[in-house]
């Protein structure tokens, strides 16, 4: 074979042998056979392991769903019974008529403490969702055991008082006759419960154009 091709003139291949015209037409299948794979098959398989990796991930997700939507109907439960409780529990905080005799016995439970309030100053009301917020400027003076007998008392009050403290900062008092005790200062918030009147009220400026 290597012979008839040495002796081959490839100008004239019409008179080549037969074992040469076959290598030759051979090697030339093989040649389009690897043309024709990194033309066309070579993008199509890489495609086709593609969308096969992207079927795999739809039926994750399909999958996935689909667990969900079983519980849907559980979960929508849930919910409702968490609702339930959140409102029942914001139910126990005082209403609108209350909080402002509530702020009053705040202020007293402090000054019964032996704490020195120079500073308790309800701001103006900010309405959520089914509650209201009251932020309060404070500027107290006391030590450790009377602002816990003012905790104890806030907490002993008839109606439940939630006191959420923002930028407070407490510092020991170096100056003065009061030195040593400690200065509480800051703004705390008190809530309340929205009664139905003001959720409407409320939802009918939101909705109104």
């Amino acid at each position: 074979m290597l012979n008839d091709l040495r002796d081959t003139d490839f100008s004239d291949l019409g008179n080549a042998t037969s074992a040469v015209k076959t290598f030759l037409l051979g090697l030339l299948l093989v040649a389009l056979l690897v043309a024709g794979y990194f033309l066309m098959i070579k993008d199509k398989y890489e495609q086709l392991e593609r969308e096969e990796q992207q079927e795999l991930t739809l039926r994750a997700d399909f999958e996935e769903k689909q667990r969900k939507a079983a519980s849907l109907e559980a979960y929508e439960r849930q919910l409702e019974e968490m609702q339930e409780l959140l409102e029942t529990m914001f139910r126990q905080l005082p209403s609108k008529t209350e909080m402002d005799k509530l702020l009053v016995d705040v202020s007293q439970s402090a000054l019964a403490a032996g704490i020195d309030v120079q500073l308790f100053e309800p701001l103006a009301e900010t309405q959520q969702d089914f509650y209201a917020e009251r932020p309060i400027s404070i500027r107290m003076l006391g030590n450790y055991h009377e602002f816990g007998e003012f905790v104890d008392a806030v907490a002993a009050l008839p109606r439940v008082v939630i006191l959420t403290m923002h930028n407070v900062s407490l510092r020991r008092a170096n100056e003065g006759p009061s030195e040593g005790r400690l200065i509480l200062e800051g703004q705390v918030k008190t809530y309340r419960y929205l009664e139905g009147s003001e959720i409407q009220q409320a939802e009918g400026e939101a909705a109104a154009p």
